[in-house]
């Protein structure tokens, strides 16, 4: 028998709120409900971390005391009921009432009269509590990342916050080996897709709606992928020449290693590196389904393995971990995981990562990091940082034509009806 899909959203935001991201709590639910459900259930957990700040804060407003660790699933439930009440087309008594009733799935029946009390509080009291909100719950962003992008980017905080709160738009990379970008178009247009070409990727093409990628003309036959357009501008930047060795040192799930050999089928060697070993299965699938080949390669890239020889790459591509704060509305519950003090800690892990690739480059060679992060700390911070330290490496010009020149390379900032928001900075080393 399914799962109820309230319980199941539930059970998910609980997780969340108990430090597990969306990735690793939404498949397992995903497959409890029945599969009618499960595209509500998806629009329930994402709709409710991307409201989390102010859902958060609204909650807290309308209980007593705070609930109890063990019951973070009637907290996920109370958030799941409040989202449905503002950000969805359900009517508020039915709302209710199925919030309210999942509480026997989740076989905690004592919740039943409080999750009653709690909405249909909200219901009456609704303007007061959201005036009572603070300017940061309001925007439904954390705290601390609300007050930094005021401080880092005073004139287009605004815009960046608006797009983290809306869903993503779906981008599409057309492979360049197989046809043109306009090719693809026409084919679209045949089909009935409404879409339209890329602001600044040359391959990129954004669909009006999302769908499923088995509904795409070519997608099985390797003829486009879904990458986000700011992702696409990796490749190019690059500029791989042929018979070079380019390693990619964190490769997962793959879609700038295929990218770079679109771009170049004629290279030596593409090393498509991940620290995670079952992530790389999803590297392999992709290439898979291109038809390219690359040399996959589990490994860490502030201590890359011994098989990876000093001086033996032309090319590098760091895509570093960091914060996510430029893909937070691919990834709501960054708005939830994400603290303050992470920041300094992914920075340092950075560092040494680039620290710990760069006797990997030839002499003449370039390596280009990259972050979907749009804090400075993780970005010109970091390679001014490397670059003090490092005194064979040197900062390439970067004259493109898309995002904003920033001390120590180039950021695209999340667009409400475009891109994500990624960081690049492209290095040379001298001798």
């Amino acid at each position: 028998m399914a799962f109820d899909v309230r319980a199941a959203a539930a059970h998910v935001i609980g997780e969340v709120l108990a430090g597990n991201s969306l990735n690793q709590a939404l498949p397992a639910a995903l497959g409890r409900v029945s599969e009618r459900d499960r595209g509500l259930l998806q629009q329930l957990c994402y709709g409710t971390l991307r409201h989390g700040p102010r859902l958060q804060a609204t909650l807290a407003q309308l209980l007593d005391k705070p609930l109890r660790d063990k019951d973070r699933d009637i907290q996920g439930l109370l958030l799941c009921g409040l989202y449905q009440l503002d950000g969805m087309r359900t009517p508020d008594h039915a709302a209710v009432a199925a919030t309210v009733g999942a509480t026997r799935a989740l076989k905690k029946p004592w919740a039943k009269s409080m999750a009653n009390a709690v909405l249909r509080r909200y219901l009456r009291e609704r303007e007061q509590l959201t005036r009572a909100l603070d300017d940061a719950a309001r925007a439904c962003h954390p705290a601390w990342l609300y007050h930094k992008l005021l401080q880092q980017w005073p004139d287009s905080a605004a815009a960046i916050i608006e797009a983290n709160n809306q869903q993503p738009p779906m981008t599409l990379r057309v492979n360049g080996e197989r046809l043109s970008r306009d090719e693809y178009l026409n084919t679209l247009a045949k089909e009935g897709i409404e879409a339209l070409a890329g602001e600044v990727g040359p391959q990129a093409v954004g669909l009006s709606q999302p769908r499923d990628v088995l509904e795409l003309p070519g997608f099985t036959a390797g003829e486009v992928s879904v990458q986000d357009e700011a992702a696409q501008m990796a490749a190019p930047l690059l500029q791989c020449a042929p018979g070079e060795r380019v390693l990619d040192a964190c490769a997962a799930p793959g879609g700038k290693a295929c990218h770079i050999l679109e771009l170049q089928p004629a290279l030596g060697e593409l090393v498509a590196m991940d620290i995670d070993e079952q992530r790389l299965q999803k590297v392999a699938e992709n290439l898979q389904r291109l038809a390219l080949s690359a040399t996959l390669l589990a490994g860490d890239a502030a201590a890359p393995p011994v098989q990876l020889r000093s001086g033996s790459f032309d090319r590098i591509l760091v895509d570093a971990p960091c914060s996510a704060s430029g893909v937070i509305r691919r990834h709501p519950d960054v708005k939830l995981l994400r603290r303050k003090s992470d920041i300094p800690r992914l920075a340092k892990q950075q560092l040494e990562i680039l620290q710990g690739l760069w006797p990997l480059l030839k002499t003449g060679g370039t390596l280009l990091y990259a972050t979907c992060s749009v804090l400075d700390e993780e970005n010109s911070q970091v390679i001014r940082h490397f670059l003090s330290g490092c005194v064979d490496a040197g900062l390439c010009a970067n004259n493109e034509d898309w995002g904003q020149a920033v001390a120590y390379g180039r950021q695209l900032l999340p667009s409400p009806t475009g891109h994500d928001g990624l960081f690049y900075a492209l290095l040379r080393k001298t001798h």
